[in-house]
């Protein structure tokens, strides 16, 4: 009988010991992943993101290709809309494209390196190794990570969870979230090809600063009337306190809002011109600055980009960078609320 109890507890052990071995721990399925998406060769990608912030709810398609070892395009249309945003990183640089607008921006920055973002595999691989308390949970067929984020929007949505297929070992999502856990941006991975690499010459700007989308938007900017935005803030001691209307020899009107108090800043905005041309680029001070909604630039006291027809530009001696961005983002159009 006492053999018997031996034997039995003996099979047990067992049985935990090889249960064990075939489930692999948190570090090795990052390790998995990290090799799986960022030591590639290149990659493919389509994904839809949707940005939750602000009175509306926006949805974009963005492609993103990428071929190592610096070679990027990302391309993000808003759906139902007519205007598309790119961003190529060459042998020369990083520039942003907007074609219906005739603009192209080239910016002497390192991005994505110092700026992650959601959609390009290989960074968000570089978030999961990099946060020390990065948690993982398991469901029948996937892996969920919640780690920190390390882009532009990180101290307004400092987390990211990001759901993983156990199968193929490629991202099915990632949700980014408020402080208060509530999900403000969603990306979701429609296609993923590994291993695809683009010609060099397929990443040149001229490539893309052509666009038939060019009369559609110059007859929505004609057609729509120029309304003021303002930015809906919960901060307490910086109130509006002046706003200015002018209007230059040309009928440009130019609205410029000052903000006083414990956190000041001004805000300037106009409808954009269109350019002469798309295709030399205009140098951008400052660093690439990717909203979500919009592709912009920031400096240590400044923050300019462009949405719905309008060009905005955020100046402070006061605000941090966070501080900037987060107004950037807070801004809709209509009364001050």
């Amino acid at each position: 009988m006492k053999q018997k109890v031996i034997i039995f507890f003996v099979l047990l052990l067992s049985v935990i010991v090889l249960g064990a071995c075939g489930k692999d721990s948190k570090e090795e399925v990052l390790e998995k992943l990290h090799e799986k998406w960022a030591e590639g060769k290149g990659y493919e990608l389509e994904a839809t993101m949707e940005i939750k912030t602000g009175d509306e709810q926006r949805v974009y398609d963005v492609n993103v290709w990428h071929t190592q070892p610096d070679f990027y395009r990302v391309q993000v249309s808003q759906q139902d809309e007519n205007v598309t945003q790119m961003i190529i990183r060459n042998k020369e640089g990083v520039f942003v494209v907007t074609p219906s607008l005739k603009k192209t921006y080239k910016f002497q920055s390192e991005w994505p390196k110092q700026n992650s973002q959601p959609y390009l595999i290989g960074a968000l691989a570089e978030d999961l190794l990099a946060d020390e308390n990065v948690q993982m949970e398991e469901t029948e067929n996937s892996y969920i990570f919640t780690a920190a984020t390390r882009n532009n929007h990180k101290s307004i949505m400092p987390t990211q969870k990001v759901t993983v297929d156990k199968k193929t070992l490629l991202p099915k999502a990632v949700s980014i979230l408020n402080e208060a856990e509530e999900e403000q941006m969603l990306i979701t991975f429609k296609k993923i090809d590994l291993n695809v690499q683009h010609k060099e010459k397929e990443y040149a700007v001229e490539q893309f600063t052509n666009d038939k989308e060019e009369n559609v938007a110059t007859e929505e900017k004609e057609s729509t009337d120029f309304q003021t935005y303002y930015p809906v803030l919960a901060w307490d001691n910086t109130t509006l306190v002046d706003e200015k209307r002018i209007e230059n020899e040309d009928g440009v009107q130019r609205v410029i809002l000052t903000f006083e108090g414990d956190k000041s800043f001004t805000l300037v905005q106009e409808p954009i011109e269109l350019g002469e041309t798309s295709t030399i680029p205009v140098f951008q001070p400052g660093e690439l600055l990717d909203l979500g909604f919009t592709i912009g630039a920031i400096t240590d006291h400044s923050i300019s980009f462009e949405k719905d027809g309008v060009s905005f530009f955020i100046a402070s001696n006061d605000l941090t960078q966070d501080e900037m961005i987060e107004v950037a983002a807070s801004i809709t159009a209509g009364s001050l609320k």
